[in-house]
């Protein structure tokens, strides 16, 4: 039987390969500004909140996410590539430089965990 933890980590390790293959077919990482994407975060905080950690269960956790990967997952959501109802609708506005902008700020949050002992 496969334990949670297992479970745990065989996710991560797919997720963590099928975004490195979105990240390397995709352009790099435009740079943004940090302070302009905080601003530009007012419409996210519903969801992701302002610092990055999800305020509603369906949400995820953004701070500290890469770069390349919070841009190419945005443009995958304006363009329709990515399907999530709410996502296409917030994105389908956002410039290629609202997206550097709010890449900067989420990705430039630092956040520490702390693993339980077993």
């Amino acid at each position: 039987m496969i334990s949670i933890r297992q479970a745990f980590v065989s996710s991560l390790a797919a997720l963590a390969f099928a975004t490195a293959g979105a990240a390397v077919t995709s352009a790099p990482a435009q740079a943004g500004d940090p302070a302009a994407g905080k601003k530009a975060a007012a419409q996210c905080r519903n969801c992701h909140g302002i610092d990055g950690i999800a305020t509603i269960p369906i949400a995820p956790h953004i701070a500290g996410e890469s770069q390349v990967y919070l841009q190419v997952q945005l443009k995958n959501f304006r363009s329709g590539k990515r399907e999530n109802e709410i996502m296409n609708v917030v994105a389908k506005n956002l410039s290629d430089e609202d997206i550097a902008n709010l890449a900067a700020w989420y990705s430039s949050i630092k956040f520490s965990v702390e693993m339980p002992t077993d």
